[in-house]
């Protein structure tokens, strides 16, 4: 605070202490919150376990300096005490609840890794244009993985602290490798036993080339299907080529049939969305109701694989996903107003953070980051890796994120190596430049490989962040939409059961 002397120049001199101590009835203490201005007339205060309180531009300065009036601003006073923002006491009364609700935010890291992905084949008929894996044709055996790498792969799986973890396979094209995920799961399964774990099986496939047979083995094994669906006939195929031109029928095929098989809720969708995708985000939406899901994931292109060399179909602004984003949720919203279901994934894991005490399992808006915390790959030829991303950042000759070998690395060496440590000093948006102060600091994450990959350093730089500007104004207008409209929240408060 600026001082004035006799003459009323201001000078950078401190005021006395007595002048911070003597706020007479305006006394109180400030506890650690940030802020941000949602619009021009209403900015947000976020505490350090989330809580927050929508207040009107200016309210942030007025608690700072001590304007805030107990007597006259009553029900302000009665948030700020409530929500953790101030305190009339040095040392808050209930400082131990608000401990207690920060471990829990954090409880995630409790168990360590949960996901464990297997390439299990770089092979696929597919030639998408924004592949992420560099893909392989579908003839070249040897990027199968090895029966001894899938051995190792589970031995480490069941090393985890984590009493329920995840096998996925993915590709490539993951069904090409049939006989493959047959022998691991039978492996898995065994060895589950013996380690007293719960493991659920995932399978990440185009459905392409999905048989009756595959259908049994999964209903057998209980088995989900995850598969990818552009929207409409037109995007699809365009995004997914296939000889033939035929890959979104294959892909309602797939879908329908496993839906027979499996049962509906075991078979999962996910979008891409290219530069064609992004003037059709209605069509998108409806595509999605129509083929009988009840959510849809929008997510943008990542900057990894052969989706960085085609840059006509696969790079745009990110202010250009943005508004795609927000018409597709405002269709989204319109269609659940009517007395619909239907939810937006992305929004919904950023609004459990939000409204609930809960962590979320979702790698990407998790502080410290999900790497190695709760997701590790096992590539086909045996290297390990961070994460997915980490792995297809390898397919184009970076290996930084590579963290062992199946053949010579200990689990001590990957988990808790000197490539681990080196990581842990980029992957808490506590300890981030330019996230350490950010008002949305608790609902986001830290993605060390994302930075690295666009920005050539772990660490990144916030103002040019595209992981930064992507989520800042996702959170704003999540709570721009709440605070516009109370039906809306019950609506959020649906998608988040």
């Amino acid at each position: 605070m600026l001082a004035t002397t006799n003459t009323d120049r201001t000078t950078r001199k401190f005021k006395e202490r007595g002048f911070y101590d003597s706020q007479s009835h305006n006394k109180y203490n400030l506890l650690p919150f940030r802020f941000f201005r949602l619009n021009k007339q209403k900015e947000i205060l976020v505490n350090e376990v989330g809580d927050y309180l929508i207040v009107l531009t200016g309210t942030a300065e007025k608690i700072i300096s001590r304007r805030i009036n107990k007597d006259r601003d009553i029900e302000l006073y009665a948030d700020l005490i409530a929500g953790f923002f101030i305190s009339e006491e040095k040392i808050p009364p209930l400082l131990d609840i608000l401990s207690t609700r920060y471990r829990t935010k954090k409880s995630f890291l409790d168990h360590f890794t949960a996901l464990h992905i297997f390439v299990i084949s770089l092979r696929c008929e597919h030639t998408c244009h924004y592949c992420q894996v560099s893909r392989v044709s579908e003839d070249k055996n040897s990027f199968d993985m090895k029966l001894s790498h899938i051995d190792k792969g589970i031995n480490m799986m069941m090393r985890s602290p984590n009493p329920h973890v995840t096998m996925e396979f993915q590709g490539g094209e993951a069904l090409l490798a049939f006989d493959s995920i047959v022998y691991a799961i039978a492996n898995a399964k065994e060895q589950a036993i013996i380690y007293d774990k719960k493991v659920t099986y995932v399978i990440c496939t185009n459905l392409a080339p999905l048989t009756d047979e595959m259908l049994r083995f999964c209903k057998e094994n209980n088995v989900l299907i995850s598969t990818s669906l552009d929207g409409p006939e037109f995007i699809h195929n365009q995004n997914r080529h296939k000889k033939g031109r035929d890959s979104y029928q294959l892909a309602i095929n797939g879908i329908k049939k496993s839906r027979e098989v499996l049962g509906h809720d075991q078979v999962s969708a996910l979008l891409t969305t290219s530069t064609l995708s992004l003037d059709y985000a209605d069509e998108i939406v409806e595509e999605y109701i129509a083929q009988g899901f009840n959510s849809i994931f929008l997510r943008p292109i990542s900057p990894f694989g052969f989706a960085v060399r085609n840059e006509r179909k696969n790079k745009y602004d990110t202010n250009l996903f943005l508004n795609f984003y927000k018409k597709a949720l405002n269709k989204i919203i319109e269609y659940n107003l009517n007395g619909n279901f239907f939810r937006e994934d992305y929004a919904t894991i950023i609004l459990k953070k939000i409204l609930t005490p809960f962590p979320v399992g979702y790698v990407d808006l998790q502080s410290p980051a999900g790497m190695i915390n709760n997701v590790i790959v096992f590539n086909y030829d045996g290297k390990v890796y961070a994460t997915d991303e980490a792995r297809m950042l390898a397919e184009m000759k970076d290996y930084t994120f590579q963290i062992g070998d199946l053949d010579t690395s200990r689990y001590e060496d990957i988990f808790y190596g000197d490539k681990a440590l080196q990581f842990s000093e980029h992957w808490s948006n506590e300890s981030l430049p330019g996230c350490s102060e950010c008002a949305f600091q608790a609902y986001c994450g830290a993605d060390p490989v994302l930075n690295h990959a666009t920005q050539g350093d772990m660490t990144g730089y916030r103002p040019t962040s595209v992981f930064c500007q992507k989520n800042m104004e996702i959170i704003r207008y999540l709570f721009e939409l709440m605070d516009n409209d109370k039906r809306i929240v019950k609506v959020f408060t649906n998608w988040i059961g």
